[in-house]
């Protein structure tokens, strides 16, 4: 019987670190079976960890309270797949074509060689191509997914390029190898390894729109015909609302929690009087519902960006990320796209066991996961050995060392006593001999 394997991944954003540990079964199941995370306000910006030290320091106490719970039974986390985000990430729209002696067969090795050749595309030096996504291949004009087999004299295959900015993985790959010393198995786009957990094949050949509303950034993706269209990442968030609501005077963690328990993104159609921690409901009202049209209508607009219309996605929007805690935030996003809107779920060979947490806010993490329960050599945690102490025969224990000690000691004879005494039988003895000699 196959054992169960125990993978580990590390989600990093804007406002925290996630950490999770899965563990995948023979027959395919992955449990997520802890989840932990820590406040890193500031020390990451749209992606791009600004202060390597301080993000080290929160992602070593994620690893400590990982490795205590009792569901990892003393395993110990040895690499982690880490996933990549952020501002900068975006598709690249990117083109091959190669003509070929008459009736050549495609092989894999053709394909390889046109896979290797785009990944070294030239593009901005600034930035740094992560994965190659296939679009389409066409053999003489013969569009097709299976290009292998194919005969023809010319192949011409469309990719999409993920890239990001060099110093996104360059900062990561520094933290993990100078500073918490824990090999980094892979690197995971995390809006690609999202729509692989939650879209539907359907939804992916339909098309449809997947919306990831984070704290600094929302990602928006497209897909059509199965495969990736359009990847952009807009500097908008949920944060934003939070920071218009600290206008009114207050703490950015007050402003947080009225934002979550009476903040809606739809106005209402009466007036209220009600004031929310001293503060007048309709003041929290008027922000919340500014801001939450401005992202909404940023998030629809990336529709026609991309060069489609509403007919064109009749799979509708899936929404993932906190952001979408906000009361409303879905209805809202439903009447300004014309769209169906759902939230994104993870399917049923993915089971949540961690009770303390919830899918829709560690839905990234848990599809890093789920990207890795895919690849080769994914075994990310070990039983550490015990260490048998030297065996030394002249060792026992101090209670035992003790009690030998005692009875080898021997009663001391008192010499002196025994001396005088025979001085004593001496000096007798001297006195009766003379006292012989005078009679």
């Amino acid at each position: 019987m196959t054992a169960d394997k125990y993978i580990a991944a590390i989600e990093i954003s804007s406002s925290k670190i996630i950490g999770a540990i899965g563990r995948l079964s023979a027959d395919g199941r992955l449990n997520i079976i802890a989840i932990e995370k820590d406040k890193i306000i500031e020390y990451v910006r749209y992606g791009i960890i600004q202060n390597i030290e301080e993000t080290n320091t929160a992602l070593c106490r994620i690893i400590d309270r990982l490795e205590q719970r009792a569901s990892l039974n003393k395993r110990r986390i040895s690499a982690v797949y880490v996933g990549l985000s952020g501002r900068s990430l975006r598709n690249i729209p990117y083109e091959v074509n190669r003509n070929l002696p008459e009736d050549t067969e495609i092989t894999e090795s053709i394909i390889s060689q046109i896979k290797d050749e785009v990944l070294r595309a030239n593009i901005d030096s600034s930035l740094e191509i992560i994965k190659a996504v296939p679009h389409s291949y066409f053999v003489n004009k013969s569009e097709t997914q299976s290009p292998i087999g194919s005969m023809g004299n010319n192949i011409r295959a469309s990719f999409d390029l993920i890239a990001c900015r060099q110093q996104i993985k360059r900062n990561l790959s520094k933290m993990f190898t100078e500073k918490t010393k824990i090999e980094v198995k892979d690197y995971i786009v995390t809006p690609l390894s999202t729509a692989e957990l939650v879209l539907s094949n359907e939804e992916k050949r339909l098309g449809c729109m997947l919306v990831d509303l984070g704290a600094e950034t929302t990602t928006v993706s497209i897909y059509k015909n199965g495969t990736i269209n359009y990847l952009v990442t807009l500097p908008l968030g949920s944060r934003n609302i939070t920071r218009d609501i600290t206008s009114l005077n207050v703490l950015e963690e007050n402003a947080e929690n009225i934002k979550t328990t009476s903040g809606n993104a739809i106005a209402s159609d009466s007036p209220s009087t009600l004031n929310i921690s001293g503060l007048k409901y309709s003041d929290i009202s008027n922000l919340v519902v500014a801001r939450s049209e401005e992202i909404v209508a940023n998030i629809v607009k990336q529709i026609s960006y991309a060069e489609f219309d509403n007919k064109q996605l009749p799979g509708g929007i899936i929404a993932v990320g906190g952001g979408f805690k906000l009361n409303g935030l879905l209805e809202l996003l439903k009447q300004q796209s014309n769209l169906n809107v759902r939230l994104g779920k993870t399917p049923e060979n993915v089971v949540l066991e961690d009770t303390r947490a919830s899918t829709l806010e560690n839905i990234q993490v848990i599809s890093i996961l789920y990207a890795a329960s895919k690849l080769e050599d994914n075994e990310c945690l070990y039983i550490p050995q015990q260490e048998e102490l030297p065996k030394d025969e002249s060792y026992q224990p101090e209670s035992h060392t003790e009690e030998k000690k005692k009875e080898e000691v021997k009663p001391v004879q008192n010499n002196s006593r025994s001396h005088l005494t025979k001085v004593k039988n001496w000096l007798i003895n001297m006195v009766s001999k003379d006292d012989d000699e005078l009679n």
